[in-house]
């Protein structure tokens, strides 16, 4: 019995005592201030990041395959992770799509890389959108999750510019387990994501 607990334990901070800043910064301060606005007795209600999903669509790939692994390997860059290759479920004739033909890659992040995704994202690549005056606030979906799309992949530092083929834009999905859209929003304003004012 002994054993497997510690076998747990190892397993939910496999960083080896490392934690990201926004989870300690949502662990110290974000939690009692949720708790505090909303009034939620039980502290399981409390709001919190549960994943995010990063999609890239590559539609030219119909033309040349090799497109798709460029995608691959900048989002990998991107988010630290292998992204998953996502393939057509049925062919199109119009847009010259075969069936199981790759034409995107996505990747789900969770635990730190998705807290330190969401530090470099907020801190780091959104300051370098060109004209940024803020993220939308009508991009949540109703039930406490926030979509918001990058037209280029080069607003991120790990991105060399000389080394792209082309630019490519992405969607970004931060899901969380708030039941309001008013409860994500404070959550993600506590993280200080740039909503228009």
């Amino acid at each position: 019995m002994a054993k497997t607990s510690a076998a747990k334990k190892d397993n939910t901070n496999s960083g080896g005592g490392y934690t990201p800043r926004l989870q300690a910064v949502y662990e110290k301060q974000v939690r009692a201030a949720l708790q505090k606005e909303f009034g939620y007795k039980n502290s399981m209600e409390i709001p919190k990041l549960d994943k995010i999903v990063i999609n890239m669509g590559v539609g030219e790939t119909v033309a040349d395959s090799k497109i798709i692994q460029a995608a691959v390997n900048e989002m990998a860059l991107i988010s630290g992770q292998k992204p998953v290759v996502t393939r057509s479920k049925k062919a199109i004739a119009g847009f010259k799509l075969r069936e199981n033909l790759p034409i995107g890659c996505k990747v789900t992040l969770r635990k730190q890389k998705m807290y330190e995704f969401l530090d470099r994202l907020i801190n780091t690549a959104l300051p370098r959108v060109r004209d940024f005056r803020g993220v939308p606030t009508k991009s949540f979906d109703g039930r406490g999750n926030y979509a918001l799309g990058l037209k280029e992949q080069i607003v991120f530092p790990e991105i060399n510019y000389d080394k792209i083929d082309q630019i490519r834009g992405m969607d970004i999905i931060i899901v969380t387990t708030a039941k309001t859209d008013n409860e994500a929003r404070a959550l993600l304003t506590a993280f200080q994501m740039p909503f228009v004012r």
